[in-house]
């Protein structure tokens, strides 16, 4: 049984790994501030291969003996999204790059680190608007810049994995609803309208119980793709805002989609990702954007009826 920190192991993606990794039998340390006092794991207690610790990342004495006993460090915990790290800079960078960084400083040779970063970093692509793991980056919003900084850094080990994640959708025990699937299904269900700004451009998804089974195969794969960096996508969800509203469209058919073509959108991130490395290593996504969508109308359907008061 491997030993595992998780950083962040209480947000949207790391609530759903760490449970995938506890029913793999692996030793789970969630290190997390509970920054929203969320209880995303408390369904997670009944397994004696869990443990939780309540800290900041920032906290170098207080992680260091967390990190010393762990085999794989899956660096989870980021304030993420371009607004919150635009409003602030400073806290963002701390704890998105300069806290990694430091754990990265403090690692053996013996230990792994496998690195969700982005696809936003691509920014935009060729002419084309395609992109592979050897295309330019361009990051526009500072997390996405942190993230290339951080990937430039983990390349220097010998010890790596770095997974540069599509949009994710999906539910989870802590759900996110500023990610653009997830706001979209739900302006569908709620508003029953939506206006797009550069309806045209491109993003690719990957639903969130695919991007822990992919932790989980690069774990199982260590040998053959160490050292690499991947893309991790849904390769028949490249699509456009006004796609993506099409589709979402299939499941409420009053769903009315308006475009405004004078206005730009604030995020200028545009581009068509090719997922072939990953799958050459026989990963395959599991979940369609339509699952996804279904399931996320669930969700906001029984809160709903529920009278949760932050939906």
């Amino acid at each position: 049984m491997k030993n595992i920190l998780i950083t962040g192991g209480a947000g949207y993606i790391g609530s759903v790994l760490t449970e995938q990794l506890l029913e793999n039998n692996f030793n789970v340390c969630v290190y997390d501030s509970f920054l929203y006092n969320q209880h995303s794991l408390n369904h997670l207690c009944k397994y004696d291969n869990l443990s939780i610790e309540k800290g900041d990342v920032r906290d170098r004495k207080k992680i260091q003996k967390f990190l010393s006993k762990a085999d794989i460090i899956i660096p989870l915990a980021a304030l993420v999204g371009a607004p919150l790290c635009q409003f602030d800079r400073i806290g963002s960078h701390s704890i998105n790059y300069d806290a990694v960084i430091d754990m990265i400083n403090e690692l053996s040779k013996n230990q792994i680190v496998i690195m969700p970063t982005t696809n936003s970093a691509y920014g935009s692509g060729d002419k084309d608007n395609y992109c592979d793991e050897s295309s330019e980056l361009n990051p526009i919003s500072h997390y996405a810049l942190d993230k290339v900084n951080l990937e430039k850094k983990l390349t220097e080990l010998n010890n790596f994995i770095s997974l540069r994640l599509a949009t994710v959708f999906g539910v989870s025990s802590r759900m996110r609803l500023d990610l653009l699937v997830n706001d979209f299904v739900y302006r569908a269900f709620k508003d029953k309208f939506i206006v797009l700004f550069e309806s045209h451009f491109v993003r690719n998804y990957i639903h969130i119980r695919d991007v822990a089974r992919c932790f989980l195969h690069t774990i199982e794969n260590f040998t053959n793709m160490k050292n690499q960096i991947y893309n991790v996508g849904l390769s028949t969800a490249n699509l456009t805002k006004k796609e993506l509203c099409l589709k979402i469209r299939e499941f409420i058919p009053d769903f009315v989609i308006s475009e405004n073509e004078f206005t730009k959108d604030p995020d200028q991130r545009n581009y068509i990702v090719s997922n072939k490395k990953i799958e050459l290593t026989g990963f395959k996504p599991k979940f369609e954007l339509d699952y996804g969508i279904k399931e996320l109308l669930k969700l906001y359907c029984f809160l709903k009826q529920s009278n949760h008061t932050n939906y």
